[in-house]
């Protein structure tokens, strides 16, 4: 019960779900984008935000409660973005626009219904989780979206109307952070065991 209250009594740090930055299949940048407005309106520290990519070496990952797959059943994507704000006032929350959970959720409930538990699902599809911390998401990531074309380089999903993301240190490197190699890229990862003792709420 003291997670619902803290929930209750939490402004979330991004703007209604309808309101903000959103391009189907773009998860990587719909969160960045979401960085960067908490950034600009100053109503929590950047360094309590995180981006959050989900993923393994298989690049097939089971998760539930996604608006792609309406009902009980899981997607499988190759990789997926959120972003988990861990509040100063002991409680985490997973923004995820692509989930039909509450946008924020808290994380408790958010891991528990979107990646219930490694136990039941074979270990192939196991998820990993890098962990970046926002302003270091900010600086380093780029992208073109040479990802989205198809061997003719026609589009699979439109992309973004804004330009691509890139920064003078960094172009394409998104595959740096889709990896699940700690030896690569930026962050820390996580097996789900070791990213839920981590970041729940229950180890306050």
């Amino acid at each position: 019960m003291e997670g619902n209250a803290a929930a209750a009594h939490y402004k979330p740090a991004s703007p209604p779900r309808d309101a903000c930055i959103y391009n189907s299949c773009y998860c990587e940048e719909n969160i960045w984008k979401l960085c960067e407005y908490i950034k600009n309106h100053d109503q929590y520290p950047l360094e309590e935000c995180y981006a959050v990519f989900i993923s393994n070496e298989r690049k097939m990952i089971p998760i539930w409660k996604q608006q792609a797959r309406p009902g009980d059943g899981p997607v499988i994507w190759d990789y997926h973005v959120v972003l988990l704000h861990v509040s100063s006032g002991g409680q985490s929350f997973i923004y995820d626009l692509d989930t039909v959970l509450p946008f924020p959720c808290p994380f408790d409930t958010y891991v528990e219904d979107a990646f219930k538990s490694d136990e039941d699902i074979h270990p192939q599809f196991r998820r990993k989780f890098r962990v970046i911390r926002a302003d270091s998401y900010l600086k380093n990531f780029a992208s073109d979206r040479s990802h989205m074309k198809d061997s003719s380089g026609n589009w699979r999903e439109p992309p973004p109307a804004y330009p691509c993301i890139e920064t003078g240190d960094s172009k394409m490197n998104l595959n740096d952070f889709i990896s699940m190699d700690p030896e690569v890229g930026w962050g820390a990862v996580y097996s789900l065991s070791e990213f839920v003792h981590r970041f729940s709420s229950h180890n306050y």
